[in-house]
């Protein structure tokens, strides 16, 4: 593990989670050709990181000649020694760390924009808290959501047994609970080091895109204590979303810039090599904009490897601005059609 004393001594990241600027500037690179998702020809709605070992492309490293006992290594093994290297090798204002970004398992929400279909469920439903039947505000995880978690957990439990894989030093997760209860069902009960448990650390901007969707509005600060007693809280973690506001949408620059707040606040703060990441398709989404990375859509319970390269730049960074939440429109009755190109409610009828 590698600290660069640049990033701790020039960075001055606010923690708190309504924070959304930075005081200075880190530059973030994608390290291509280490992941098949790095491949404009890898199609995302085709590809099952599980059968493809996380999309991890066999190869050999300039560092393979200085790995231990090499000829049994495996390829995450050679990996591991590799970003050790390039962390080694790189200067005091550069570092390299290898991001494992989950999306939560297929919640009631989900399911209820599958059920409704896209145009009723974005213009009617969506708003409120769920049907009489199902509750889909701060949306939980349904039976299929549970299942694809635990299949992501005997994938981890094979990569750490039969591929020697370096889990995740340091866990972060969405404050919402299909997050919270993902990120439960992956990393629990695998043979983790002493020195690395999981115990991940809730962070209010990890959160999904925010939207006039009830699901997107979390829980208190208490209800997640509450049903998660083991998970750390970032500090200035309110009792209260102080984000979602009814009938309102977080334009995707805002989005944009709180990504790019909370990943320098991880940078900054967390010297880990390794670090998971579980949270929402918008999230990452937006995530591997802010990385430089090609936009790989993930479906439910998915997950994606990034290996980045950040650099601690001398001087502020490209002025942002945070744009006013835009109003939505919503229809009196759900509308009948089932034509996912209408997401603007001028299907009301």
């Amino acid at each position: 593990m590698r600290t660069s004393s640049l990033l701790s001594s020039i960075l001055a990241v606010a923690s708190t989670a309504t924070a959304y600027s930075y005081a200075k500037h880190i530059n973030y690179t994608v390290v291509t050709d280490i992941f098949q998702q790095d491949d404009a020809a890898t199609n995302a709605s085709t590809f099952d990181f599980i059968a493809s070992n996380f999309g991890l492309i066999n190869q050999t490293y300039l560092s393979d000649p200085s790995c231990p006992d090499r000829k049994q290594s495996t390829q995450w093994q050679r990996l591991a020694h590799y970003i050790s290297t390039l962390n080694k090798q790189a200067p005091r204002n550069e570092r390299y760390t290898l991001f494992f970004m989950g999306r939560h398992g297929e919640g009631y929400h989900n399911a209820a924009e599958t059920f409704f279909g896209t145009p009723a469920w974005n213009c009617y439903w969506s708003e409120l808290d769920g049907n009489g039947t199902v509750t889909w505000a701060d949306a939980k995880l349904t039976a299929t959501g549970v299942q694809q978690a635990q299949r992501v957990n005997r994938f981890w439990a094979h990569l750490i047994k039969d591929e020697k894989i370096t889990p995740p030093e340091t866990y972060y997760t969405s404050p919402l609970c299909r997050c919270l209860d993902t990120a439960r069902l992956t990393f629990t009960g695998l043979d983790l080091p002493r020195r690395s448990p999981f115990v991940p650390v809730i962070k209010e901007l990890l959160r999904e895109g925010i939207s006039a969707h009830t699901c997107d509005r979390r829980s208190t600060r208490s209800y997640i204590q509450a049903n998660f007693p083991s998970y750390r809280f970032e500090k200035g973690f309110p009792e209260n979303d102080p984000h979602w506001t009814e009938l309102r949408a977080e334009p995707q620059k805002d989005q944009d810039n709180r990504s790019k707040v909370v990943l320098d606040d991880i940078f900054t703060n967390d010297g880990s090599t390794i670090i998971s990441i579980t949270s929402h398709s918008g999230e990452i989404a937006s995530l591997l904009r802010v990385l430089g990375h090609r936009v790989f859509s993930l479906s439910t319970g998915a997950a994606i490897p990034v290996l980045v390269k950040a650099t601690a730049l001398n001087g502020d960074g490209p002025a942002t601005t945070t744009l006013p939440y835009t109003p939505q429109k919503t229809c009196a009755t759900p509308p009948t059609i089932r034509d996912s190109s209408c997401n603007d409610c001028s299907c009301c009828t």
